[in-house]
């Protein structure tokens, strides 16, 4: 008999929510069309999600998807023109895993992201208790700031590997998008 599952989108959702509120994510006209995403000065294309994954709505997330497969929520968010200018990836890597505890980082490394840099960051904490892996990226492009937060069941990384791989895709295929641009 399986246990009970605890829904990532519960804690670490509301932790993530909360973090992005205060930083400043979201904004209030959004318009998403399933490749492109605008809201302020946010604007931004993805590929369509991999099979499986499902948008859901949070006020607090640009976008927004649940991988019941895997148990997993993905959060994309964007922000412009906040004081994050001249925070250090890691530093904003950090705000995002605030409130969680006994945090083993798996992999930290600086890889090429839409023309920039972005931080890549996988890490097995704890938020209220409850042990999730992390699989966060953070880039900073023309006055803005992304992240990408993938959180999951903390179990064996190589149960995983399927989706971890639709991650790294979905985030591979980011690209912003000047104003007035398509």
């Amino acid at each position: 008999m399986r246990a009970p599952t605890v829904l990532p989108s519960l804690a670490s959702l509301a932790c993530l929510a909360l973090t992005c509120s205060a930083l400043g994510c979201g904004g209030s006209q959004k318009s998403f069309d399933g490749s492109v995403y605008r809201s302020g000065q946010v604007a931004f294309r993805v590929e369509s999600p991999p099979a499986g994954w499902r948008q859901i709505q949070l006020d607090d997330a640009a976008l927004a998807y649940r991988d019941d497969a895997h148990d997993a929520v993905i959060l994309v968010n964007g922000r412009c023109g906040g004081k994050d200018d001249d925070t250090p990836l890691p530093a904003l890597t950090g705000h995002l895993i605030m409130g969680t505890t006994e945090r083993e980082f798996l992999k930290e490394e600086t890889i090429p992201f839409d023309g920039r840099e972005a931080r890549h960051t996988v890490l097995r904490a704890k938020l209220d208790g409850v042990p999730r892996v992390y699989d966060i990226y953070v880039a900073k492009k023309d006055g803005c700031v992304y992240d990408f937060v993938h959180v999951a069941p903390s179990r064996d990384r190589g149960e995983g590997r399927e989706a971890d791989a639709d991650f790294a895709r979905f985030v591979g295929g980011f690209r912003t998008i000047g104003s007035g641009a398509l």
